[in-house]
């Protein structure tokens, strides 16, 4: 199993933070797009590393458009020598609307035309096959020369793989037809992800007429970890919170649907109208924190991903909501490759 690492938006840390991740021995450094631009980071670290594979988990497709999307991801293949993965992820429709200032609509469809759109512009400058994209929401037409990147420019390295975020099926099926691969929202179970997530994405390959192989499935993980009973305790408490942020939203009660809870949701959101963070944590109990989170001492960690996720993903990442000593990963990712 791959383990990937994060890379920090912040421009002032994170060429050497992609340092450390390559040192380390990580496959991978993501960023993700919260409080700074997702890919300047990547080009710091793409200059900073050698192997480490880049990519956004995740780059918020919708407060984009293809040209600018297939633009960037040329760009970074090119300059990282083929180890930039485009991780792109819908966002919700308030953020998209009064965030972003950009228009919603039907995000599933949407999404599927906005990746193929992208595929089509970098045929067009990586094979010379006429731009002659016209879809429901997105139409490019006009390609000229002087606005045509290099051929030459990725080498061997071909296009970047495109790799999509979901909750729901629906775009959990567009990620199995169009994308090279899935990133599992951190707010997902075992449970989730073998009977809603991966049949999903099985629908969508066959409706491009491929199986699964070759198709990589990403499996953030809530991971709670310590060397006492403080540490594990705060490792907890940061964990709880983060889990009830998540459960808030309207489009994720699914996930806790399928375990009985769709009711937790509703307490969640109406506390999060009132403001009330800190309160929400409280209400994810030990099963429910169980449940999303692996729990444990650093030794206990691969096992317990192993036996969960060991069969169905192909690359892991930890996701640890708390402030935690970095050394404290280097058990945890050697067993994790070790298994």
């Amino acid at each position: 199993m791959k383990v990937d690492g994060g890379i920090p938006t912040n421009l002032n840390k994170a060429a050497a933070a992609a340092q450390d991740l390559e040192a380390a021995g990580y496959t991978g450094g993501w960023t993700a797009e919260t409080s700074h631009d997702p890919f300047f980071p990547l080009l710091l670290a793409a200059e900073h590393t050698e192997t480490l594979e880049l990519g956004t988990s995740i780059a918020v497709a919708f407060a984009r458009n293809p040209m600018n999307l297939a633009n960037i991801g040329w760009d970074l293949q090119s300059y990282s020598k083929g180890r930039f993965v485009l991780g792109l992820g819908s966002q919700i429709k308030p953020h998209i609307t009064k965030r972003f200032s950009m228009e919603w609509s039907h995000p599933a469809p949407r999404m599927r035309e906005m990746v193929l759109a992208i595929r089509a512009i970098w045929d067009n400058w990586l094979n010379g096959t006429p731009l002659q994209f016209r879809g429901d929401y997105y139409t490019h037409t006009l390609m000229t020369p002087f606005f045509t990147p290099d051929a030459k420019d990725l080498g061997d390295f071909g296009v970047p793989k495109i790799f999509l975020a979901g909750v729901g099926e629906m775009m959990t099926e567009v990620a199995g037809e169009v994308c090279d691969g899935f990133l599992c929202h951190g707010f997902t179970t075992e449970k989730y992800l073998r009977e809603v997530t991966i049949p999903a994405l099985a629908r969508g390959r066959a409706k491009a007429g491929k199986t699964m192989e070759g198709f990589e499935i990403v499996g953030p993980s809530f991971v709670v970890t310590g060397n006492n009973d403080e540490e594990l305790e705060k490792a907890s408490t940061g964990t709880r919170q983060q889990i009830a942020f998540y459960g808030s939203t309207p489009a994720y009660k699914p996930v806790l649907e399928i375990h009985g809870w769709g009711g937790l949701q509703e307490e969640l959101n109406s506390l999060s109208k009132q403001g009330k963070w800190v309160e929400m944590g409280t209400l994810i109990d030990d099963e429910v924190l169980n449940t999303f989170a692996v729990v444990g001492e650093p030794e206990r960690i691969a096992p317990e991903l192993g036996r969960r996720y060991g069969d169905v993903i192909q690359r892991i990442s930890f996701y640890a909501p708390y402030e935690s000593n970095p050394d404290r990963w280097s058990q945890v990712l050697a067993d994790v490759r070790a298994a």
